[in-house]
């Protein structure tokens, strides 16, 4: 027979023991006291159960062995709340559930029942208070956001919430919630409430809705096209008009010139008179003649007892031969 001995295994000493220990209690104290803030968050550390400081973005360490705790609370990020709705899918093509949950059924001011989907956006901006003022933090949101809305909508006609009021009930959502969470001290702001659909129930009512809404777009339509007319036909008429205003205004500065020439001209003419009456009447007189012969073509001028003749002959007029019309003078013998 053959004897096999087994091979003789290494005792662990003291020093190996105290070794693996060591690496043990290094890796636990390592784990315990060093920690990473990421860049869109903020470190809540306590000590012993109680708040410490807060910590900025970076490598940060604390004491070991639970003593200092720390809770990262991301203050950068917008998160969204949804309320009436519920989201399956979430993405570039996001997927919602069938039918809407029982916060979106409201109560009007006019006594009607509509079904109101709506999101809440908000930013965490005191870590401390997020994590230590307030315990059931997303009910407390929650809460807040229906008691408001309700109240907003509780306040004003169905008609009113589903056209004109929307932006209205928007806005003081928005400032109503911010004021009751900064009462809480929640630490969060709500940056937007934002409606999504205003519907009335189902059925009938809401048949009865869409008509309406119909209506409201039929006279929205009609008006913009009536405002396109009236900026088109408007400015034509006022260019019409003022084209009308100048043209008389220039007909006017033309007999009010004309006028005062003749008034200049009638002057100087008496002056004249005043100096020579018997030359200026003698111009004057021939003058008159001038003007009212001065488009008549071959005429005879004959006295009134029809002893002197005088052709007035037009030399540049093939008809001024002697023919043609006769005057007779009212003063005789000139």
């Amino acid at each position: 027979m053959v004897n096999v001995t087994p091979p003789k295994m290494g005792k662990l000493t003291s020093t190996k023991v105290g070794l693996i220990a060591g690496g043990i209690l290094l890796l636990i104290l390592l784990g315990t006291s060093v920690f990473i803030v990421d860049q869109a968050e903020e470190a809540v550390i306590t000590r012993l159960g109680k708040y410490y400081v807060t910590r900025t973005p970076g490598l940060q360490f604390k004491l070991p062995f639970g003593i200092d705790r720390n809770y990262t609370v991301n203050v950068k990020a917008v998160q969204t709340a949804q309320f009436g709705f519920t989201t399956v899918r979430s993405g570039i093509s996001s997927a919602y559930a069938t039918g809407k949950t029982k916060e979106a059924t409201m109560l009007t001011g006019d006594l009607n029942i509509v079904e109101i989907e709506w999101i809440i956006q908000y930013r965490i901006t005191d870590s401390k208070a997020w994590v230590f003022n307030v315990m059931e933090r997303e009910r407390t949101i929650s809460d807040v956001s229906r008691s408001v809305i309700n109240m907003l909508v509780g306040d004003r006609a169905i008609m009113d919430i589903m056209s004109p009021e929307r932006s209205a009930i928007e806005v003081a959502g928005a400032e109503l919630m911010n004021e009751t969470f900064r009462s809480y001290g929640l630490g969060i702001y709500v940056i937007a409430v934002k409606l999504q659909n205003i519907d009335p129930p189902a059925g009938s009512v809401q048949q009865a809705f869409d008509d309406v809404n119909k209506a409201i777009q039929d006279m929205n339509r009609l008006i913009n096209e009536g405002m396109q007319v009236y900026n088109e036909e408007i400015p034509k008429a006022r260019g019409e008009a003022e084209r009308m205003v100048s043209i008389a205004q220039g007909y006017a500065s033309e007999r009010v010139n004309r006028a005062k020439g003749d008034v200049a001209r009638f002057n100087s003419v008496y002056d004249e008179y005043r100096r020579a009456p018997d030359v200026t009447r003698q111009r004057l007189y021939y003058e008159m003649v001038e003007e009212v012969f001065k488009n008549e073509e071959g005429m005879t001028i004959v006295d009134r007892n029809l002893k002197n003749f005088l052709p007035m002959l037009n030399v540049g007029s093939s008809g001024a031969a002697g023919g043609g019309n006769t005057a007779q003078g009212a003063q005789g013998g000139r």
